[in-house]
């Protein structure tokens, strides 16, 4: 039976880029009930990015492509996402372009700056990126709801710039390409050669 339970983290990386689609579609067709949909699909999709790395680690598949194709869907996911809620409220974004320009620019610069340097993508998996996520999905959740945020857009706007930094920093202290490093704190101990202990539920 083992032999198929290891299909599941992957069934659940890939079930987010069926979400994305559906999301996309749902957002441009707009049918009845398509906002609360959405929402479902976004908290489903959270859900499954928590219990892939859990379930690939409790069964020892939990391996560097794994990780790297879990953060790849990922950005898909939630630029599907992103993309759904701007076709849906797009006034909420002209409102708001300045930052989200900023927030999108400073992820794009981690990205470039992994790959000028490692040849490849980034998949930190750090521990307050994970925070990040649940405000992008409360956000999300509520400007698709309403076309409107406040506080919850501005929290998340401050933790995403936040932890973009600490990302930068992490990347530009390691030597060599690392996947699930939970914090700058831990990657200076990589740098230095020393053991880190990760979560078993959170990091590989």
């Amino acid at each position: 039976m083992r032999k198929y339970y290891i299909h599941i983290p992957i069934l659940l990386i890939y079930s987010r880029l069926l979400f994305s689609i559906i999301i996309l579609l749902l957002s441009f067709i707009q049918p009845e009930h398509f906002r609360p949909i959405i929402n479902t699909l976004l908290i489903i999709g959270l859900i499954s990015d928590v219990f892939d790395g859990i379930i690939a680690r409790k069964l020892n598949v939990s391996t560097v492509k794994l990780r790297r194709m879990d953060s790849f869907i990922d950005q898909i996911f939630w630029l599907s996402a992103l993309a759904g809620a701007y076709v849906i409220c797009g006034t909420f974004f002209k409102e708001n372009a300045f930052l989200l320009v900023a927030l999108l620019g400073a992820e794009a610069l981690t990205y470039l700056i992994s790959y000028l340097k490692f040849r490849k993508e980034v998949a930190t998996h750090a521990i307050l990126s994970k925070v990040w996520t649940l405000t992008i999905l409360g956000t999300l959740v509520q400007v698709i709801s309403t076309c409107d945020s406040s506080w919850l857009f501005m929290t998340c706007f401050y933790i995403g710039m936040i932890t973009r930094m600490e990302i930068i920093a992490i990347l530009l202290i390691i030597r060599k390409w690392e996947n699930d490093v939970p914090s700058f704190y831990h990657a200076i101990l990589i740098r230095q050669g020393k053991p880190i202990k990760r979560n078993k539920m959170f990091n590989g």
